[in-house]
């Protein structure tokens, strides 16, 4: 048995943990950029907890709330500028997983020149970013527990990982608390991509023993209960394990990656911008029905933590979790088109060479063009 684990990450998990922000991001400097989006911090009322916390704290702050679903390439790059002309040493990424995605590569942008699609592709190394405070409001990227920032560039749709150990937080505060502002179509949407992280974690090529370990028990608590909270708010304790396995897959798909689920939704998102959890909805059961033979072990186990029985039902198992999440859509219901099937194709083979590579069975560019048929 041989296999390497490196995750230099500070999680502080607990409810009522937010309020220990001011005095964790004082370690790291005197002056904050918060990154967040336009509305649901604010609506929330956690946007102006965290300034007050900073300040409390002897941190200064301000505010880049320009962050959007699917961040853009572009949108770092704004963010840095603005976080360097206001004078800033740290960053504190507040939100959802987009929210913590840019701000890790704004963090990043802020130290390194250049285009970051250089650094994203690795034609220049990524070695050094602002320190990183991170606060997610939603359970389901686990951007809180990597070093990966999914960014899309506007001028060709490309979506694609930053990946760094340089990004990855200072310290990440995972407050169960903080999630339950989220709608329920976003807690369906985001919890199926936290399975999917578990899940895709599991069956990856690299995946090993603390990885196993850790993505299996993420899927039994999201399994067990993802639906019960999505129809009970009140289920704190439900609220807690959904949160946590989140963080889980987060952390395992910075060893283990991801596989063929998010290596074809990332050019359907990067094409129409679509909702990425129901992007993996529309195309996971059809990719693992395709898969069954090439690791039946790893989807019998699967299988059962979902309530199955064998490898053999596994996709059922999972269209059964879809539809208690009002979740079961395809690619068509997310405006996809035939036409867009080549245009995916290839960006697939483009920007997901290592998902791709990392799922049990290798699909041809034709196998690929079939899976998105399926899908639609």
């Amino acid at each position: 048995m041989e296999f390497n684990y490196f995750l230099p990450v500070n999680l502080i998990f607990g409810s009522g943990k937010v309020a220990v922000l001011g005095e964790t991001t004082a370690r790291y400097g005197h002056r904050a950029c918060i990154v967040t989006g336009t509305g649901s911090t604010k609506r929330s009322g956690l946007l102006d907890k965290a300034v007050s916390l900073l300040a409390a704290a002897g941190v200064s702050s301000v505010v880049f709330d320009q962050v959007t679903p699917n961040p853009l390439t572009t949108t770092a790059q704004e963010g840095a500028r603005f976080a360097a002309e206001h004078g800033c040493d740290v960053i504190v990424g507040l939100g959802g997983g987009s929210m913590m995605d840019a701000a890790k590569a704004i963090a990043f942008l802020c130290v390194n020149d250049g285009d970051i699609s250089d650094y994203i592709f690795g034609r220049l190394p990524a070695e050094k970013a602002l320190p990183l405070i991170l606060v997610p409001t939603t359970c389901g990227t686990g951007s809180e527990g990597n070093g990966f920032a999914v960014l899309t560039n506007p001028e060709n749709g490309d979506k694609k990982s930053l990946r760094s150990s340089c990004i990855i937080a200072k310290a990440s505060i995972v407050d169960p608390e903080l999630m339950m502002t989220m709608p329920p179509s976003v807690l369906a949407s985001v919890g199926f991509d936290a399975l999917c992280h578990n899940m895709e974690a599991y069956l990856s090529r690299t995946a090993q023993p603390i990885t196993d370990l850790l993505s299996l028990e993420g899927v039994r608590l999201l399994a067990e209960n993802l639906t019960n909270v999505y129809r009970n708010y009140d289920d704190k304790d439900g609220w807690e394990r959904i949160t946590f396995a989140s963080t889980l897959g987060g952390m395992v798909i910075n060893t283990a990656g991801c596989a063929a689920p998010h290596g074809l939704e990332h050019p359907a998102s990067g094409l129409k911008d679509i909702v990425h959890g129901k992007g993996l909805a529309a195309l996971t059961p059809v990719i693992y029905e395709a898969s069954i033979e090439s690791a039946p072990e790893r989807f019998a186990v699967l299988s059962r933590l979902l309530g199955g029985q064998s490898e053999h039902d596994c996709a059922d198992r999972i269209r059964g979790l879809l539809r208690s999440l009002d979740l079961e859509l395809t690619l068509s219901d997310l405006g996809i088109t035939r036409e867009d099937i080549p245009w995916m194709t290839d960006n697939c083979i483009k920007v997901s060479v290592g998902n791709m590579a990392n799922h049990p069975r290798a699909f041809s560019r034709e196998e690929i063009a079939e899976l998105y048929r399926k899908a639609m």
